[in-house]
């Protein structure tokens, strides 16, 4: 049985491409806003998870952070973002919160909310020394990276799942629409309704949390990827790297960093995701091994743990934990239990 409890916190293209672009864009994000009837989360928190603890397999020395990407909530309905994630950790040992961050925004304005998350955890755990173990999806993780580079003394480590280290090849598609035209209009708004949508339902104060969807689209192009990656390098492989280089630096600043990648979309007949994320796989990345938004070679950060086949809502155990590994776990783990590993290592490393 998990239970939640909520800290409050102050706080050019064709035109028949971009309309593909934004059904699939929009259909892999319902997979996320739908849920069954329950109750919903309490508005901008920071949410400590708690569970009936049945081993200390992941009881980290630290707090484990996760921080949820582009379009995401903590908690919408009843169902996390990270589906079935928290309670598992926190079931192994793990003091775990979920962060409540603006959906769409830039890198830096995400990770400057997350950063005063972590300080008012601080004051409520009553340790102003006290580090996080973070842990970032897509966006998530430049929204932490961005603390771990401006604020090291807070980070033991940052974990990138699928991180959108790099930007995206479909952002900069988004991007080459014309600005102030039809379709960046259309785009724009379809977006800012769902992210509207999700807010309502996952109790975000948008005075607290605002979005701004061109915000976003400039931080996750490959350009916006490069721009960030030259202001905060730390555990990026160099500029230029071949894709053969899997990983960056192991440790910077005294933060240890890590990645895992999703490298995979039209595997699992029963994931209603892969119809969305196999189509845009297949207009954008031409063969490149991808997770139906991003390129697996954008995503390397720090020690390379492994390429799973997941596609980019299967990384964080969507739609409702029907992935690849659920089905056939005797050829690949389940997505918690990938989270759960990554503990573990955390754990036998002193964090």
């Amino acid at each position: 049985m998990v239970r939640k409890s909520n800290a409050r916190l102050p706080h050019a293209a064709t035109p028949m491409r971009a309309v593909a672009l934004s059904c699939g864009l929009l259909a892999a994000a319902a997979l996320t806003v739908y849920a069954p009837r329950a109750q919903a989360a309490a508005s901008d928190a920071a949410t400590r998870v708690e569970a009936r603890v049945t081993s200390d397999t992941a009881k980290t020395r630290y707090p484990i952070v996760l921080v949820h990407g582009l379009l995401g909530f903590d908690n919408l309905l009843g169902v996390d973002y990270f589906y079935d994630i928290p309670g598992k950790l926190a079931g192994a040992g793990a003091k775990v919160y979920v962060a409540q961050v603006s959906g769409t925004n830039t890198s830096e304005i995400r990770g400057e909310q997350l950063l005063q998350e972590l300080k008012t955890i601080r004051a409520l755990e009553q340790n102003p020394t006290l580090k996080f173990n973070l842990i970032g999806h897509s966006q998530g993780s430049p929204t932490v990276r961005y603390v771990a580079a401006v604020a090291p003394d807070m980070v033991a480590s940052v974990t990138s799942v699928g991180g959108a280290n790099g930007g995206s090849k479909v952002a900069d598609l988004l991007a080459k629409l014309p600005e102030g035209g039809i379709a960046q209009t259309l785009v724009v708004k379809a977006i800012g309704l769902l992210t509207g949508m999700i807010g309502f339902l996952s109790g975000k104060d948008p005075s607290q949390l605002p979005e701004v969807p061109l915000n976003a689209l400039a931080s996750l192009t490959t350009a916006g990827g490069a721009a960030f990656d030259a202001k905060f390098p730390q555990g990026r492989p160099a500029a230029g790297s071949s894709c053969d280089v899997k990983s960056g630096a192991a440790v910077a600043n005294g933060v240890r960093y890590y990645s895992w990648s999703g490298v995979s979309t039209s595997f699992n007949l029963f994931d209603p995701s892969d119809t969305a994320l196999s189509t845009l796989g297949g207009l954008f990345f031409f063969g490149e091994a991808n997770d139906g938004l991003l390129a697996v070679c954008t995503t390397r950060l720090g020690t390379h743990l492994g390429d799973y086949r997941q596609n980019h809502l299967d990384e964080v155990n969507q739609a409702f934990g029907n992935t690849y590994g659920s089905q056939f776990p005797y050829y690949e783990k389940k997505p918690p239990e990938l989270f759960r590993e990554q503990a573990a290592r955390l754990k036998s490393a002193g964090l």
